[in-house]
């Protein structure tokens, strides 16, 4: 699997200047927790193509540009790589140049070394390790015998195996870029005598709202004053034109230390503009782009949810909530691991996607498989135009906004309050609950957000705690029922970010074997379920404190304010406010992503950009 890189194009209507390049870079620099192992770009000037690239963060480029200057020019494309083919050198960075053409490129060509082996023997010769540049000979080739970049790159993409976003220019097309995209992304940016090309909206936010998605298999030419989308044999395509409702300043730090500190304290507004707007007149819950009729959805009889990572813990909760409150069975799979395994799916089986970007390629894969069984997909994403959305059934959004933080924190929040949703519309719909029962159940979320501000406004023993504990090897965590999920999700955020070994269990599982890890001195974190809970949970996960602390074990325990039986076997105690046991995952997972981010934080670690990691994974 290998995360996706940053990709932007630009063009504009006025003579040669340095907006192009200075666009480029600017939209690189939002995109850089996509790709940051080296970074390029390259500008079409009145001269011809000059291009400037280096391996490292983007600020190498921008040392070399400001020693070494680019001349203006009318476009510009720009990249940074997550290396895949080849190390993270300057050879290897993009953009990749033959003739008068560069080229970039986000994902794998699988069949890069057979095309190669055409093109030595033909007597071309290359410079970089990538896939990457064969791709640049092809379409050096192709536009010597077309004369056209668009028709050029529609002769390439039909040789190409596996996946890519491609964005290409040519020194004698000076306002022309040209993209396309399979199983891979790319949105394109409109502006007012200018255009622009991105892997994500992030990358021209600052200069428009207005964006345009492509379909998959799609080329687009943007010049400054049209774009022309059609499919891989010429024939036009529609694309769908909708409007970007958040703005420049929220893909900023904003004065915070890190992304991640400011998407932390976001969650608030997260979960409430999640839950806005879901009512009708009538008070009854709607979702968004609900394209499955309501027999089908009655029809059900399984759910599987698909999901990779974080939004596979996201999925984990959703099953506690949506088998107690629809009485439906739910799978939760990793999406990986999904459609190899020849899983038991129907035309009465739900299939849930979910992922933040709506790019995860092993989630986009699942869900082709559930539609090709018949099954009805519903994706529940952060981002519109992205492709698992276009390609399910149904989609539910999440609205928080940008993330840029590798480690996904307020994007988490939001996918459970999204699965909360959807679990109580399904109920609604089915009729295992009463409408005053939904009505209730939605009025305790909405008082959710509050609750999870003041979690955040307790914060500074978490952060004491993770200050002290900055040398630790390794800290396990251990949660029951819906706080599973979470002490899962709280072991990753600690491996995604300070590097150190970190487990969740079940609690339950404790003297299975999880138990002959305790050691004096050893941290473990205990989500401890509400003593009001329906189960009698409680007192089997305090049990399980004093028997991990009879064997030295230093227990930090959340737990619900006014439970004072952890009191006695807790060495710390972080409080958060009472709620219903299924809505406590919004809270029990701040303090834990908290301590993460804290911790890398004490240990002087980059925790927006934690190593051999990017944002999303759009290859399989």
């Amino acid at each position: 699997m290998v995360p996706m890189c940053g990709i932007v194009g630009y063009v504009g209507s006025g003579p040669a200047s340095g907006r192009p390049l200075e666009v480029v870079v600017e939209g690189l620099r939002r995109l850089e927790y996509r790709g940051y192992d080296s970074a390029g770009v390259a500008v079409v000037t009145p001269d011809g193509l000059q291009m400037a690239k280096k391996a490292g963060k983007l600020v190498n480029l921008a040392t070399q540009l400001g020693t070494h200057p680019l001349a203006p020019g009318t476009a510009a494309i720009g990249h940074t790589r997550w290396a895949t083919h080849g190390g993270p050198t300057d050879d290897n960075a993009h953009p990749h140049v033959s003739g008068d053409l560069a080229v970039i490129h986000n994902g794998i060509v699988e069949n890069f070394a057979t095309l190669k082996a055409e093109l030595v023997a033909d007597g071309d010769g290359f410079a970089s390790e990538t896939d990457t540049e064969v791709v640049a000979h092809l379409l050096d080739r192709a536009y010597q015998a077309t004369g056209d970049l668009t028709a050029a790159m529609r002769e390439v993409v039909v040789r190409l195996d596996g996946t890519f976003t491609l964005l290409a220019v040519h020194a004698a097309q000076p306002r022309t870029v040209v993209g396309a995209r399979h199983d891979s992304p790319l949105v394109v940016g409109l502006g007012d005598g200018e255009n622009f090309l991105g892997s994500d909206v992030v990358a021209f936010i600052a200069h428009t709202n207005q964006a345009m998605e492509l379909g998959q298999d799609e080329i687009v030419t943007i010049t400054p004053t049209t774009v022309e989308v059609t499919d891989f044999a010429g024939r036009p395509a529609h694309a769908r034109q909708y409007t970007v409702d958040w703005d420049a300043k929220a893909a900023e730090k904003g004065g915070f230390r890190s992304f991640m500190d400011k998407e932390i304290a976001d969650e608030p507004q997260a979960v409430a503009d999640t839950l806005l707007s879901r009512t009708d007149v009538s008070g009854a819950l709607v979702l968004d782009e609900i394209r499955i009729s309501e027999s089908v959805l009655r029809a059900v009889n399984k759910i599987v949810v698909v999901a990779c990572g974080t939004a596979a813990y996201a999925g984990h909760v959703a099953k506690y909530a949506i088998e107690h409150w629809c009485r439906i069975p739910v799978e939760v799979e990793l999406a990986h691991e999904f459609r190899y395994r020849d899983p038991v799916v129907d035309e009465r089986t739900l299939v849930v996607a979910i992922s933040q970007s709506g790019e995860t390629m092993d989630t986009l894969m699942a869900v082709r498989y559930a539609r090709e069984q018949g099954s009805a997909t519903l994706s529940i994403v952060n981002t519109h135009g992205s492709t698992i959305p276009r390609e399910s059934d149904a989609v539910l959004y999440t609205h928080a906004g940008p993330e840029i933080a590798v480690a996904s924190t307020k994007a988490f929040l939001a996918q459970i309050t999204a699965a909360y949703l959807l679990g109580l519309y399904l109920a609604q719909l089915r009729g295992t609950l009463f409408p005053d029962e939904v009505v209730a159940k939605l009025a305790e979320l909405r008082a959710m957000p509050d609750k999870v501000q003041t979690v955040l406004d307790r914060c500074d023993l978490v952060q004491e705690i993770a200050r002290w504990m900055a040398d630790t090897p390794t800290v396990l965590f251990l949660g029951r029922h819906v706080g599973y999920p979470v002490a899962m999700e709280g072991a990753l955020k600690l491996k995604e970010l300070a590097y150190i070994h970190a487990e969740g269990f079940a609690a339950g599982e404790l003297k299975h074997g999880p138990i002959a890890l305790i050691e004096p001195g050893q941290p473990v974190f205990v989500i401890v379920p509400s003593p009001r809970g329906r189960h009698s949970l409680h007192s089997k996960v305090v049990s399980n404190i004093q028997e991990i602390r009879a064997r030295g074990a230093r227990t930090l325990v959340i737990a619900e304010d006014d439970d004072e039986a952890v009191v006695p076997f807790a060495d710390v105690v972080f409080r958060v406010p009472q709620c219903p046991t299924l809505l406590a995952p919004l809270l029990a997972v701040v303090p834990l992503q908290i301590f993460a981010c804290e911790l890398a934080h004490a240990k002087g670690l980059d925790v927006d950009q934690p190593r051999n990691l990017a944002k999303s994974v759009t290859v399989e």
